[in-house]
């Protein structure tokens, strides 16, 4: 199996090239394109109970499709939002992902939920978080540009910009700065991130697009 992330960074796209016995797990309505010797099979995400508990607390699609075939084809498969895709390959590692920035993997990844902790929750990521494990290749997107940054002593980011992180990677809720200047700079609650660990950021925050949007209705 090829496959090439294609008009990135702002339109990210992946161009799967599937052979003979290949199979690709995708996020539900991820799908652009595929070849007619491609078959589509839609199952529960990990199981009926798995599949409601990633609904209720990560964010996710109850359902998965998985994209296989008995002779060769092509899929594209992207993201609901203008942004960068990045692949990583799992040997073996945990990654967490924020609520929709799973696009696909393959069949040997394993899904699951991971307690994100409270942190998470008060700059509104949630309580939990996609957990993917095992071994395989992982797509994932996000909105702008991604950032890749290996951290070891404390880092500090906007809720709302970070993608993706390992395990190791500790998170801690706090103020952007003193008190009159976390309230009055529009930042208020920031996450502070200790490492070790790699953390991916995206560029933009929906939150942010949100808000702007809303000061224009």
């Amino acid at each position: 199996m090829e496959y090439e992330i294609r008009n990135r960074p702002a339109f990210a796209n992946v161009l799967i090239k599937l052979t003979r016995g290949d199979t690709v797990v995708a996020e539900s309505d991820a799908m652009a394109s595929m070849s007619s010797s491609i078959t589509l099979r839609t199952r529960w995400s990990g199981g009926f109970l798995s599949a409601i508990l990633r609904k209720l607390f990560g964010g996710e699609s109850l359902f998965m499709n998985e994209y296989s075939t008995a002779s060769g084809g092509e899929l594209v498969l992207t993201q609901p939002t203008p942004g960068d895709i990045e692949c990583i390959e799992l040997k073996g590692q945990s990654l967490y992902l924020q609520a929709g920035a799973f696009v696909g993997c393959d069949p040997t990844v394993q899904m699951g939920l991971g307690f994100a902790g409270f942190a998470s929750l008060f700059a509104r990521e949630g309580l939990f978080r996609l957990r993917l494990s095992g071994h395989g290749r992982l797509w994932f997107g996000a909105y702008g540009g991604i950032v890749v940054k290996e951290i070891s002593d404390e880092f500090i980011v906007d809720s709302g910009h970070l993608v993706a992180y390992e395990p190791s990677v500790n998170l801690r809720i706090g103020l952007a700065g003193g008190l009159f200047s976390s309230l009055f700079s529009g930042e208020g609650l920031v996450l502070r991130l200790k490492g070790p660990g790699r953390v991916y950021l995206q560029s933009r925050s929906i939150d942010a697009l949100a808000t702007w949007v809303n000061g224009h209705l």
